[in-house]
Formats: C-alpha cells, structure tokens, sequence
C-alpha cells in the first residue's frame, strides 16, 4: 500500500529545495547590501565624526601652542615687532645711542608678546568646542565636502570674535608684567617726534597698541595649527584614529569629484 506521506515528504522536500536555491542565491545580496550600506555614514554619523576631528585638531593644536617656547623659539610663528617699528629696528640697533636707549626696551616687549601669545592658547579649547557642539548638520557638510581648510574657515568664521576677546586680557597682563607701558609708549612717543620721523623715515604715526597687534598675530597662528591638524586627518588615514573618523572620512574621499 503506497505511503499516505509520501506525496507529502516529496511537496516538502520540493519545496525546501526551491528555498534553499533561492537563499543561496540570494546569499551575497543579503550580504554586500548591509556592508555597503555601512560604508556611507548617516547624518548623526557625519556630525559626530566632525565633530570628534575637529576636537582632535583642535586640543592638538592649541596643547602645541599653549607651551613656554611654542611662538618664542619658532621662527615661523614668532611674533616680531609690527611692521612699522620692524623696518627701524636695523637702524636702532645699529645706531649706538639709540640702541643703548631703546634696544633693551625692544628685547623685553618681543619676549612678553610672545609670552602673552603662547599662555592665551589656553583660552581657546572651550571656545572652539562651544563653536563645534553648535555645528548643525548643514555645517558638518559643507565641512566634509569643503576639502583642505573648510574646518578651519568655519572656525574662523564662529570663533574669531570669542578669541580676540578672550586672548586681549591674557596677553595684556604677559604685557603689563615686564611693565610694557612704562617703556614701550615712551619709545613709540619718542619715534613719533616729528625731527624723529624725518630722520627715521617714518611717514605714519606708530600705534602703541600692542595688545591688539599681539592678538592678532596670536589668532591667526592658532588658525594655521588647526588647518595643518585638520588637513592631515583629510589626507592621511594614520590620522584617522577612530573607527568613526575613518568611515566619515573614507566616505569623503569616496565623494571627491562627484
């Protein structure tokens, strides 16, 4: 007597045998697609992963700077005297009187304004983390799509104001402590004799205003810090310390020319 469960054993086996085929043919599919999809970061991804880079660069590039040496004993960033007193200096330094009258004066107000620089790093890491929290997703964009420095311009762009703020009291007490004023104004108030002027060549009156002058210098080398940290995590993987960076910025690279 044939088996009542035959007929079923075989649609069973039959049907099993389709499943199995199509899963199998199915199988990479089901595989590439997740991983593919894990290669392209979602928009709280690419925020995050600008903003841990941009906090990166940032504590790298301020912790260099913010150290006794960091803008003195760097010729690329030291901060000179401004231009206008620059352009005399060969020729106080050169003349004996002058320069045994005002030489000193001018070694003293180099070295504090660079020391003013280097301790007003400190004040910059909660001011670009501020300017980064606030960062929206347009922002972060724009940033990873922007190339070398776009990080930096819209630092540049959110920060400025806050630093300059907050370095011109840092570097002013560095000023006022080889007391600047008590020399640095009688030698710019002597340069700005008229006799002086024609002698020295000096066509403009030199403004004594040295903390804005530091602030300045000091901003701008914290920007070049910043986009050299910034450019080297676009352009060097090593730098992509995070499983994070790497998936943001490996997706960026994958987008350039698009």
């Amino acid at each position: 007597m044939q088996n009542p469960f035959r007929h079923i054993f075989i649609a069973a086996a039959f049907v099993m045998g389709i499943v199995s085929c199509d899963t199998l043919h199915q199988l990479p599919i089901s595989i590439n697609i997740p991983e593919a999809e894990n290669l392209t970061p979602n928009s709280s991804e690419i925020a995050s992963g600008l903003k841990e880079a941009l906090v990166n660069g940032i504590g790298k590039g301020t912790g260099k700077l913010n150290q006794k040496g960091a803008f003195f004993q760097n010729a690329a960033l030291k901060i000179l005297l401004p231009k206008e007193v620059r352009d005399l200096e060969s020729k106080i330094r050169g003349n004996a009187l002058l320069n045994a009258a005002i030489g000193g004066q001018l070694d003293k107000t180099i070295q504090a304004m660079n020391d003013g620089a280097e301790n007003a790093m400190g004040k910059a890491m909660p001011i670009f983390k501020d300017a980064v929290m606030n960062m929206s997703f347009s922002d972060a964009m724009a940033i990873l799509k922007g190339g070398n420095g776009a990080a930096t311009t819209y630092l540049k762009n959110s920060t400025t104001a806050a630093l300059h703020q907050a370095f011109k009291p840092v570097i002013q007490q560095a000023l006022s402590e080889v007391k600047l004023s008590e020399y640095w104004n009688p030698v710019v108030k002597e340069l700005n004799k008229p006799l002086n002027k024609t002698l020295l060549g000096i066509k403009q009156d030199i403004n004594p205003d040295l903390n804005t002058y530091v602030t300045e210098k000091a901003t701008a080398a914290l920007f070049t810090e910043v986009e050299q940290q910034e450019n080297a995590i676009r352009a060097n993987p090593v730098e992509r310390s995070t499983a994070l960076l790497k998936k943001v910025f490996n997706y960026a690279d994958s987008q350039k020319g698009k």
